[in-house]
Order: structure tokens, then sequence, then C-alpha cells
């Protein structure tokens, strides 16, 4: 749960920043953040696959098969649940509100609405939540973390404080999954699965970074249901 306190500290510290500061950052600064993150995603990523390959060589091309088979799976079975259709039908939903002409009451609501979804659907929140509750590594949760409070900065300027409301549903939302995988680390240890799962992830993570630093379009959240794929692969294939 630390990322999930961090990423929730940064919305609040963002919000409170927006509020009361009205020189925000300049696109330089903004680009060399970006920059930054996406820098550290590649590590914490690649550091993340890294771990979960060990043993002989023979065994890492096993480990690396499994990986690949994950993925392909993976994004199919999410193209076929269209998951990452309904999330961009989220966010499409989201820039509707945020495109609407202000009204005091509405506004409210639509500054809690429409940070509570771009906070929550995003595939790293998925991510980050998972690695935190599984391994307690929350490197992915420090990058949202950041992201999280820069958008906040900039969402009370236009929704005023409702925005900073958004905490309660991440907090929730991704406390949830975080305690989900914690309950599900001693089957995966037991069984030796997973090394699989944070070789898996640590691509996934990765890519994060590629559309962070806007060098290609993923369609992350397609490939989300690799995590499920990679254990069971391993499973199978003893």
């Amino acid at each position: 749960m630390t990322g999930t306190i961090l990423n929730a500290t940064a919305i609040l510290i963002g919000g409170v920043v927006g509020l009361t500061v009205t020189r925000h950052l300049s696109l330089v600064n903004q680009t060399a953040l970006k920059m930054l993150m996406g820098a550290f995603t590649v590590y914490a990523g690649l550091a993340m696959t890294w771990q979960g390959l060990n043993g002989s060589f023979v065994l890492v091309l096993k480990q690396l098969t499994i990986v690949l088979l994950a993925l392909m799976l993976g994004n199919v079975t999410g193209k076929l649940l269209r998951i990452q259709r309904g999330l961009n039908h989220l966010g499409q939903y989201a820039k509707k509100k945020m495109s609407e002409q202000p009204g005091n009451f509405r506004r409210f609501n639509d500054g809690f609405i429409v940070c509570s979804l771009l906070f929550c659907v995003a595939p790293i929140a998925v991510l980050g939540a998972f690695f935190d509750g599984l391994t307690g590594n929350f490197q992915v949760l420090i990058v949202k973390a950041a992201m999280d409070g820069l958008a906040t900065m900039a969402f009370v300027t236009m929704f005023g404080w409702s925005a900073i409301l958004a905490v309660i549903p991440v907090v929730a939302y991704q406390g949830t999954i975080s305690l989900a995988a914690k309950n599900l680390l001693p089957f995966l240890e037991k069984h030796a699965l997973l090394d699989s799962v944070n070789s898996t992830g640590g691509l996934l993570v990765f890519c994060i970074a590629l559309v962070i630093l806007e060098l290609k379009k993923i369609e992350l959240a397609d490939y989300l249901p690799s995590l499920v794929f990679a254990p069971v692969i391993a499973w199978v294939w003893r």
C-alpha cells in the first residue's frame, strides 16, 4: 500500500499547490520531467524483468518463451474482451465532461468524476498497485504519483477543489488491487510462479515508458490479461 499512499499524497499536494500557486511549470520543465519519468520507468521495468529471469541459459530461454506466450495470449484475450476500447470510452467521457460549459454545481461534480476516471482507469494504476501489493515494489506508482500530482494542479484550476476528492476512489481502487495481490503472493511463491509474473509485468512497465516518452502508441490495457497467463503457462510447462 506504500505506493498508493504516495500516490494519494501527490494528488493532495498537487491540488493544494494548484489552488494556491498561480505560476505553474514551464513547458521546458514539463518536458524535462516527462523525460525523467520515462527514464525511471524504463529502469523499473527492465529491473523487474531481469529479476524474474534467473538460472541457467536454457532456463532463461524457457522463461522468456513463457513471457512471450503470455503477452501474445494476453493481448488476444484483451482485444476479445475489448478492455482498451472500454477504457477509451471512459476517457472520452471524461474529455467530454472537461469540454462542457461550466455551471457551479455541475462543474463541482465534474471535477470529481473526471479526475476519478483519469486516475483510476489508466493501466499504470493496475500494474502499479498490483506489484505494490505483490512484491512491495512501488516504483511504478511513484511515476503515477508524479503524473497525477501534476494533473491535479491543472484540474483544480478548471474544476476547483472537487478534483482533489478523486483521492478517495484512487485509494479505494488501488488499495483493493494491492490487497488482492498480497493475498496471491503465498500461492505464487509456494509454486515458484512469481518469476513469470515479474518478468511479464516488467515488460509491460517498460511499455509504459514508451507511452510516456511518446515513442510508440501501445494499447497497454489489452495486455493486462498477460499477468494471468504468465503463471498459468509456467504452471503447465514444468
